[in-house]
Formats: C-alpha cells, structure tokens, sequence
C-alpha cells in the first residue's frame, strides 16, 4: 500500500471530506425546505384551503427531522480545523473565524429563535405571527448561506488581507474579503443548487403518491409547482453557472483547465474544443479515448469561436489539481443538470396537453430523478473543492502546509472510524425516520380551534400509527 494514502494529510483530507459530504446535504435540503413552507403557508394564510395546511405540517416533519442532522453533522466539523488544521486555523483563523462566527451570531439564533415558535407555536400564537416565525427561519437559512459561502469564497479567491511577519493572515477590508471577486457566483448558485434539491424531491414525493394513487390531490398540487419552479429555476441556474465558468477563468485558470482537462493551448484560430468524455492521462499530459466537439469549448468557456483559456501544462505539475476527480464530477453535475431541465420541460409540455398525471414514464422519471439535485449538489462541491488543491487558501497556503504537524495518522484513522460509526448509526435512524414520514405522507390536519383526540400540528413530529394504505 502506498504511504501516502496513510499519511495524517491524506486521512485529515479523507475525514473532512467525508464529513462535509453528509453534512452539506441537509443544509442544502433545509434552505430549499425552509422556503418552500413559507410559502406554503402564504398560500394558506391566501386561500384558507386545507391542502395547504395538511402540506405545511406534512413538509414541517420533513424539514424538523432534516434540520437536526444538519445541526449533528456540522457540530464535527468545528473540532476538526483544531484537531486536524491548526496551522490552517493559525493563518487564516483571524479571517475565517469571525466569518464563522457571525453565521452563529446572526444566522443560528435567528433560527434557533423562531425554530419553537415555528413547531410548537400554531395554537399558541396568532397564524399571521407563526407566518412570521416561519419566514424568519427561512431567511435564517439564507443568511447562514451567506456567511460560509463568504468564508469558503475567500479561501477560493482571497483579498481584503495582509500577512504579517509570522505568516498569519489580517483583515484589512471585511468588505472586500466578505464581496471577494468569486463569492456572488458562489452564493447564487449554492442558494438555487439548494432550490433546485428540494425541487426535485418534492416532484418525486409527488410522482410517487400519483404513481400509487394515494394523496392525488395533494401529489398533483405539489407536482405542478415542482414542474414550474424547475422550468424557471434551472435555466436561470445554467446562465449563473456561466457566470460562474468565467470567473473560475479568470481567478483560478488551474481548476477550469483541469474541468476540462486541457493540457496544452491549441493554435491560433483552431479555438478549444469541448471534451464530452475522455480518460485523462496525467503522467503523460494527454486524453486517451477523447471524444470532443471542435470550438465548442471555446464558445462556452470564452464566448468566441477561437478563444483560448490557460492549458494545464502551464502550470508545473506540483500546482495543478487532481484532474481526473474534476474532470469526471463536473461532467456528472452538468449531465445531471441538462437532465433535470429536460424533465422540467417534458413535464411543462405534458402539463399543456393534459397528460403531466397520466404519464406512468414522465412519473417514474421525477420518481428516479428525486436525488439528482443531492448528486449534483456533492458533484459541484467536490469541483470546487477538489479543483483548488493544492492549495487551502488558493494560490497562499498549500493543503500540506495547512494539516496539524503533531497529529499521528493512527489518530486520525481512528476518529475517522469513530465517525464513520456514528453517522450510520444517527443519520440511518434518521433517514429511515423520514422515509416513514414520507409512507405516510400528509394526512388530514384537525382545525386550530381542536383540542385533544389525535395527533395534533402541536407535535410536529408525531406521526399517525399506521401507514396509509397501499405504500
């Protein structure tokens, strides 16, 4: 076995990852979540219509229950940038830290404050407060975004900073180092990467009640609103994601060629062909099995038909990326994401003949496609991620610089197992919690004035004793 695959780096860089990747789904489902049951409640604070309220404790279940293991996930990640990187929380901890601190500070207390109200609170308070306790939660989720967004966004594009005489990086403009030249791209992205998530669950909960004909009513409310969110939201996601591209371009060229494993510049006027698939060689500095679209690339990554952006081998090898691990996740993310519009429009088109409920194969597909955003969501991350290294701080402090030096690889091998154990074991028992709620499904809520006899919206996770019948 190689060495390296045993070393504190590669472990401390396994556990991180490892981590990160359980716990940015359940943030991400919960921003989508959090936002859709405001408006869900909108609606029935508008209407009165009691679909919207058997939906709304339906979906606040889901959300409770995915909240939790977000919070769980994301207590480990705190101790690790000081057990596993505390050179990393040397240098950059007078910058990162308060980022981190000020999504506590505004983001989590705003949550935590209205989160009661908003589960316990419905025959306590007024229905225009509750509204209110919801929307606060909502754009809770948001502002929490912001911040880590911010902080990740500066690791990827630092500015705002000086580095003193020991190497530790100072703020010198919060506005600048907050507004760093990536962080716009990346926000909007995340924020609509965690709509489009959610999106697609609730099409694919829809889908599968219709497909058994059970909660019709209720499916083809939540399907419609799916489909049209997704036929808005996606578009809208690609133009951002362009945007994105060419800022990626232009701040960290490494990680845009390693996307698209472009090794060497071509000659003027042949413009940069667009890799569909290829098996990357980078002892050789080539593509083997290539299968390319001429100038393509070009037109995508430049907006010209000869433009040209920096090949790989521009860069000496001990400063460019994993190629083949962004080559492959970027192309899973961007196939997914043609995917999920198709669907949107399919549905869009069947919807306008009358046959978006009748359709078993446009059904099944939104039944299929329910995780598409969670794998798309873990695909982008891991092209932002993955595409920086080596460094930690892009282009300042090297991954391998940034690792504890004290720390023993049989340390870290063992709270990796530790975790790895313990997150089967909560996030399993949540999973298969939330999957009973979803057999259940929304089940008819009493009316507020209700006192006693059943499960009531004052136990928001209470569940009724049975499955409905026929899931």
């Amino acid at each position: 076995m190689d060495a390296s695959l045993l070393s504190p780096l590669f472990l401390s860089r396994l556990q991180f990852g490892f981590v990160i990747s359980f716990h940015i789904l359940f943030p991400a489902f919960t921003i989508g979540l959090a936002n859709w049951l405001a408006f869900i409640e909108w609606r029935w604070l508008r209407t009165r219509d009691d679909l919207w309220r058997d939906l709304y404790f339906f979906w606040l279940k889901i959300f409770a229950v995915s909240f939790g293991m977000g919070v769980v996930s994301g207590i480990v990640m705190s101790f690790q940038f000081g057990t596993n990187w505390a050179v990393l929380s040397e240098k950059a901890g007078n910058i990162i830290g308060p980022l981190l601190s000020y999504e506590v500070l505004t983001a989590f207390f705003l949550e935590a404050s209205f989160l009661g109200v908003m589960l316990f609170g419905w025959k306590r308070v007024s229905d225009k407060l509750h509204f209110f306790a919801t929307m606060m939660v909502a754009i809770g989720t948001l502002i929490s975004t912001f911040w880590i967004i911010a902080a990740n966004s500066w690791m990827q594009t630092p500015q705002g900073y000086t580095i003193d005489a020991q190497g530790v990086f100072q703020p010198a403009d919060w506005l600048a180092i907050i507004f760093n030249p990536s962080f716009p791209y990346r926000l909007s992205h995340m924020v609509l990467a965690a709509f489009i998530t959610t999106c697609f669950v609730i099409g694919g909960v829809s889908a599968w009640y219709l497909r058994r004909g059970v909660h019709v009513e209720a499916g083809k409310r939540m399907l419609k609103h799916a489909v049209v969110f997704a036929a808005i939201a996606l578009p809208l996601q690609i133009f951002i994601g362009d945007l994105h591209g060419l800022n990626v371009g232009k701040y960290q060229p490494a990680k845009l060629a390693a996307m698209e494993a472009h090794w060497r510049s071509e000659p003027p006027g042949k413009g940069v062909p667009l890799v569909l698939f290829a098996v990357p060689n980078e002892a050789q500095e080539r593509n083997d099995y290539e299968i390319a679209i001429p100038k393509l690339g070009s037109l995508i990554l430049t907006h010209t038909l000869d433009g040209d952006i920096k090949p790989l081998t521009s860069v000496p090898r001990d400063q460019r990326p994993p190629v083949k691990p962004v080559f492959y996740a970027f192309r899973v993310m961007v196939g997914l994401g043609m995917a999920m519009l198709l669907l949107a429009f399919a549905s869009l088109w069947a919807w306008r003949r009358g046959k978006l409920f009748e359709s078993p194969w446009l059904l099944d597909a939104w039944r299929w496609m329910s995780p598409a955003g969670f794998i798309a969501l873990l695909t982008g991350w891991y092209v932002v991620e993955i595409g920086r290294q080596p460094y930690v701080v892009y282009g300042l402090l090297r991954t391998s610089d940034a690792v504890s030096p004290n720390i023993a690889a049989a340390a870290v091998m063992l709270s990796l197992v530790i975790y790895a154990a313990v997150y089967a074991f909560v996030f399993g028992a949540g999973i298969w919690y939330l999957r009973k709620l979803l057999r259940i499904g929304p089940v008819k809520q009493p009316p507020k004035h209700t006192e006693g006899g059943g499960k009531t919206p004052a136990r928001p996770l209470s569940v009724p004793d049975e499955p409905v019948e026929g899931l």
